[in-house]
C-alpha cells in the first residue's frame, strides 16, 4: 500500500517503523511510507513533505497527489482541526475520528456528556467557567484535587495536587488561556474539576470502525517527569505493555461497559468515532473509572503497544477507515514485553533547550531488542542531529519479560549522549517486580 502518515512525533515514528517492517514477518511488498512533515527518525523509513500537520487542505491536496490508499492522522490537534474530513472529501480512507467525533478528546466536558449518556462509569466532575466555581468545586471533592484543561493542552492541562492554592492557580492560567474552536472562533475557556481516582492507571487502545470495537493490549504510562512519581505532570516519560498485574477480564469489560457504548452513542449523534478512541482507567477500590478518552493513539504507550503487535498494522487501519473490522478477526500479539524510556531535554517540561547535540543512538540500537524513536530532533545544516523539542527520543526495547525487557531499554539508554538530558529511571520497575497492587 501506499500510506501517508501525518504527524512529528515519537507516536508517529512508532506507527512507521510498524508499517515499515511488516513486510519482513509477513513476506510481502514493502508500502510506499509518506509522513507529512515527519522528522528525521521518520525520514530514515518514509518520504517527508513539507506540509502543515493542522492545514487539512495541504493534506488533502498531498494525499491527492501521491494517489496514497490510506491516510493516517497521528495528533489530535489535526483530528480537532478536520483534518480527517478534509481528506475523506477527498475521497482518500481515513484513520483517524472527524473534527465532531475527536471533541471526545478536544472537550473534556463534551465527553463527559457522552459517558453519562452512554452510562460509562467515570470521575464525578464539574465543569465550571469561573475561578468561584472551581474553588466550590474542590471544596466538595476535597484534596487530592484534579484540575483539567477543557481544551487541548499537549498533555500537560491537568493537575493533581493537594495544594489548594495550587489548583486554583492551574485553573485561574486556564481560564487566562484564549481557546478557540476547530473553525476557528473564540470560545470561553472551561476547566473540569474531578473527584480523585484510587489505583493504578491503565491505557487501552480501541480501534473502531464506527461500529466495530478492537482492542489492543493495554499499557501503563508514567506522567510525572522524575523518579517516583515525583515532579511536575508531562506527556509521559515511559511505558511498558503487558500489565501482568491486571484483573483478568479487563480488557473485556472495559470494552463491553465503556468502548462500546461510546461508540453506539457517538453513532447514535450521527458522529462515528473511526480510528482509536484511548480509553485512560483508574482501577480503583470502587471499581474501573474512565479517568479520560483521546482520539488517537497514546505517546509514548504506542511505542510499546505496536512493537507487540503481530497481526500487520496497515491490515487493522485500513479495515477501520473502510468500515470492516468485523471481519479482521482476533489480534495476534507477540508473547513477549516491551519497556519505553522517554529521553527528554534540559528543562522539559518547562522551558527546554534546543541544539544540544545528540550521539549515541546507532550504539543504542545494537541492544539486542532496542530500537530508537525520534520526537523532538532536528538536523543542523551539517546533518548532525540535535534536540528540537521536549521530549526527544524513545528508547523501546522487547524482552521475554518486563525485567529483560528492562535491561535492554536502560543499557540502550546509556549509550545514548544528550547533554542536559533526563530520564526516569524506574519505568516498569514495580511491575517487573510484582508490585503493583489494586486499590482495595
Amino acid at each position: 500500500m501506499k500510506i501517508l502518515v501525518v504527524g512529528t512525533g515519537a507516536r508517529e515514528h512508532a506507527i512507521v517503523h510498524a508499517l515499515a517492517h511488516e513486510a519482513d514477518r509477513t513476506g510481502a511488498e514493502p508500502h510506499e511510507l509518506h509522513a507529512a512533515p515527519g522528522n528525521p527518525g521518520i525520514g530514515e523509513l518514509a518520504t517527508l513533505h513539507a506540509v502543515d500537520q493542522n492545514d487539512g487542505v495541504a493534506v488533502a491536496a498531498l494525499a491527492t497527489g501521491l494517489g496514497v490508499d490510506l491516510v493516517v492522522v497521528g495528533p489530535e490537534a489535526p483530528l480537532v482541526a478536520g483534518v480527517g474530513d478534509a481528506v475523506r472529501e477527498a475521497g482518500i480512507p481515513v484513520f483517524g475520528p472527524s473534527a465532531e467525533a475527536a471533541r471526545l478528546e478536544g472537550s473534556k466536558a463534551f465527553a463527559k456528556d457522552v459517558m453519562a449518556a452512554a452510562s460509562v462509569p467515570t470521575a464525578l466532575a464539574h465543569v465550571c467557567t469561573e475561578v468561584d466555581q472551581v474553588a466550590a468545586a474542590v471544596d466538595a471533592f476535597g484534596a487530592p484535587y484534579v484540575i483539567k484543561d477543557d481544551g487541548l493542552a499537549a498533555g500537560k492541562g491537568v493537575v493533581v495536587t493537594e495544594d489548594r492554592q495550587a489548583a486554583l492557580e492551574h485553573a485561574a492560567a486556564c481560564f487566562a488561556t484564549p481557546r478557540r474552536a476547530a473553525d476557528g472562533t473564540p470560545e470561553d475557556p472551561r476547566v473540569v474539576v474531578e473527584e480523585y481516582l484510587d489505583g493504578p492507571e491503565v491505557s487501552l487502545f480501541c480501534v473502531s470502525d464506527g461500529a466495530t470495537v478492537v482492542p489492543l493490549a493495554p499499557a501503563q504510562d508514567f506522567k510525572r517527569a522524575f523518579d517516583a512519581d515525583a515532579g511536575p505532570n508531562t506527556g509521559g516519560m515511559g511505558a511498558y505493555s503487558p500489565l501482568p498485574w491486571a484483573p483478568e477480564g479487563l480488557v473485556d469489560e472495559v470494552v463491553t461497559r465503556v468502548a462500546q457504548p461510546t461508540i453506539d452513542e457517538m453513532a447514535r449523534r450521527g458522529t462515528p468515532f473511526v480510528g482509536v478512541l484511548y480509553v485512560g482507567l483508574a482501577l480503583t477500590s470502587r471499581g474501573t473509572r474512565v479517568v479520560e478518552f483521546n482520539a488517537r493513539f497514546g505517546d509514548p504507550e504506542t511505542q510499546s503497544v505496536l512493537t507487540r503487535l503481530a497481526t500487520p498494522l496497515s491490515a487493522v487501519m485500513l479495515a477501520a477507515a473502510q468500515g470492516r473490522l468485523a471481519e479482521l478477526g482476533a489480534l495476534r500479539w507477540h508473547d513477549d514485553a516491551s519497556v519505553t524510556v522517554v529521553v527528554a531535554a534540559h528543562g522539559y517540561p518547562g522551558a527546554v533547550r534546543s541544539g544540544d547535540p545528540i550521539t549515541g543512538i546507532d550504539a543504542a540500537e545494537e541492544v539486542e531488542g532496542v530500537h530508537v524513536l525520534h520526537a523532538g530532533t532536528a538536523r543542523t545544516g551539517d546533518g548532525g542531529l540535535v534536540a528540537a523539542g521536549g521530549r526527544v527520543l524513545s528508547v523501546v526495547a522487547r524482552g521475554a519479560d518486563l525485567a529483560e525487557a528492562r535491561r535492554r531499554a536502560y543499557a540502550a539508554v546509556d549509550r545514548i549522549v544528550l547533554p542536559g538530558s533526563h530520564h526516569r529511571s524506574d519505568i516498569a520497575a514495580k511491575a517487573a517486580a510484582g508490585e503493583v497492587t489494586l486499590a482495595g
